[in-house]
């Protein structure tokens, strides 16, 4: 493509407008894919190359840990080929990045080969922590693949005992999809609560209600000690001194951004790419977008690890890249979900653990709950009630009194 465009950019505190003729997304996920579309929608016709370390065309990770699980699908990709050749986008897969010269402007990557760029945009992710000291056994899986969804599944059986470590959202889907197999199923969490830190103790004990009503033995404050068995996984040994059988074991206690490539490079990383509001780094011509990224959120940074947020973020990056953005556009209210059996968990907003939980609906498997932040709605989290959740998003963005909401919430 010979099209170029001009860009003000990065023209804040510097000089002059330049030719961006190529631009590189280093992430070829979600967040990568969200960017090329959002770039070629802005105007961009120079050269976009989307690169990553999977040789599979970008795929949907969410439903690894449910429709994939559960055997609903075998595959979630995003976009057809069809896609990458009709927006003129070079795809560069199965060799990740190894690190970046941001003085060249060039991208090398585990193949020895390079690719120079003129605007590049991180779009890594994230990578599964893994437990330390754990023996290699088989049966025992992390969930960030395709490949590893499958392969979790493919040990899944009636009557086998599988154990969850980790009720985070990973965890507490696994549960209710390994569920649907005929699994038993131990779900562990060293917090009080599943969901403790995202949400907070007062409705991850809801989600707890939910997963026991179905039959999961949660075991909470309690966590793995280490893992016995010869060749394949047979025991778990717990933090309580407990043992228990098992015949599947997976792990689920968080992720790490993917920033190793970037050591040296000068960018500034802090549990993540450091980034103002429009995911701009601190390095000229570099960029950063989706989880590993994090953006500038009122007085400080924040990783933001949700679906919906790719998007939004990808439309403000592209448009600050060709600078077609509105400056003045409404942040976005967070918003995010999460499927567990017949229950669809939804929450606007952001919760903070010092909020205080205002339960407004509870019926013994359905319900919403206010978070009051300073006197007004920071967030609302709803199981199993979409409309009661979705109604709320002006009033967050509002930020509407809290008094004022709960005398407006029907008894």
């Amino acid at each position: 493509m010979t099209a170029f465009i001009v860009s003000a950019a990065s023209d804040v505190g510097r000089t002059g407008w330049y030719v961006v003729a190529r631009i590189v997304i280093v992430g070829a996920g979600l967040s990568g894919l969200r960017a090329v579309e959002e770039l070629r929608r802005a105007g961009f016709e120079g050269e976009l190359t989307l690169a990553g370390g999977e040789t599979h065309l970008p795929y949907d990770r969410p439903p690894l840990s449910k429709e994939v699980i559960r055997g609903d699908k075998d595959e979630t990709t995003l976009r057809p080929a069809e896609f990458y050749v009709e927006n003129k986008v070079d795809l560069k897969l199965g060799s990740p990045a190894t690190s970046v010269d941001t003085v060249a402007k060039s991208v090398a990557f585990a193949d020895g080969s390079t690719l120079d760029y003129d605007e590049l945009v991180i779009a890594t992710g994230l990578t599964p922590r893994r437990i330390a000291g754990l023996p290699e056994l088989s049966g025992v899986h992390v969930l960030r693949s395709i490949e590893e969804a499958l392969a979790l599944r493919a040990d899944l059986a009636p009557g086998k005992r599988a154990l969850i470590v980790g009720a985070g959202f990973i965890g507490c889907e696994l549960a209710a999809s390994m569920k649907s197999h005929g699994v038993d199923v131990v779900l562990l969490e060293p917090q009080p609560t599943p969901l403790a830190s995202v949400l907070g103790p007062t409705v991850g004990a809801l989600v707890e209600r939910l997963h026991r009503n179905e039959g999961i033995d949660v075991r909470v404050g309690t966590g793995l000690t280490s893992l016995s068995g010869d060749g394949a996984v047979a025991a778990a040994t717990l933090s309580d001194g407990s043992e228990i059988p098992v015949d599947v074991v997976a792990i689920g206690v968080g992720s790490v951004p993917v920033t190793g490539w970037l050591d040296g490079s000068g960018i500034e990383l802090d549990n993540g790419v450091l980034c103002d509001g429009v995911g701009r780094t601190s390095t000229e011509h570099v960029w950063a977008v989706g989880d590993v990224a994090s953006w500038q959120i009122g007085d400080r940074r924040k990783r933001v690890e949700h679906w919906t947020n790719a998007g939004d973020q990808a439309k403000i990056l592209a448009g600050a890249i060709t600078g077609t953005g509105d400056p003045d556009a409404p942040a976005q209210v967070p918003y995010f979900w999460s499927d567990q059996y017949d229950v669809k968990i939804q929450a606007l907003g952001t919760v903070a653990p010092t909020d205080t939980v205002h339960i407004v609906k509870d019926d013994g498997r359905k319900f919403v709950a206010y978070y009051e932040r300073d006197g007004v709605l920071a967030a609302v989290v709803g199981g199993g009630s979409a409309g009661a959740v979705m109604k709320m998003r002006a009033k967050i963005a509002a930020g509407t009194p809290i008094s004022d909401v709960l005398e407006s919430t029907p008894a």
